[in-house]
């Protein structure tokens, strides 16, 4: 059975750096692509980013571009995101996400096939 366990959340004040890993195991990493996303109260979960099973190719949502940088390490299969000037608006419960897939990066999350239990974000002003 495949498992995402995500780590690394907590408080920050705005202007401060994050980094959240996502563990994958009991399945093959490589044959996954990766996603993050996130999800605030009251609203829906949303994209933040993405990186393809080669790690060749990323996507992001507009609103974290340039701040936010998602890696993979396939020697730890972990994913990672990398997220530097955290603004309030960023707080929110991020879950990394994988999918069975050769193609793009997709930003709908009915398309990924497993997710973590999600880490909490809260960015303080």
């Amino acid at each position: 059975q495949v498992q995402l366990v995500e780590s690394g959340g907590g408080l920050v004040q705005a202007g401060d750096s994050l980094s959240l890993s996502c563990a994958v195991s009991g399945g093959t990493f490589s044959s996954y692509a990766m996603g993050w996303f996130r999800q605030a109260p009251g609203k829906e979960r949303e994209f933040v980013a993405g990186i393809r099973r080669s790690g060749l190719y990323t996507l992001y949502a507009d609103s974290v571009k340039g701040r936010f940088t998602i890696s993979r390490n396939s020697a730890k299969n972990t994913t990672y995101l990398q997220m530097n000037s955290l603004k309030p608006e960023d707080t929110a419960v991020y879950y990394c996400a994988a999918r069975s897939s050769w193609g793009p990066v997709v930003r709908d999350p009915t398309m990924y096939n497993y997710w973590g239990q999600g880490t909490q974000v809260t960015v303080s002003s």
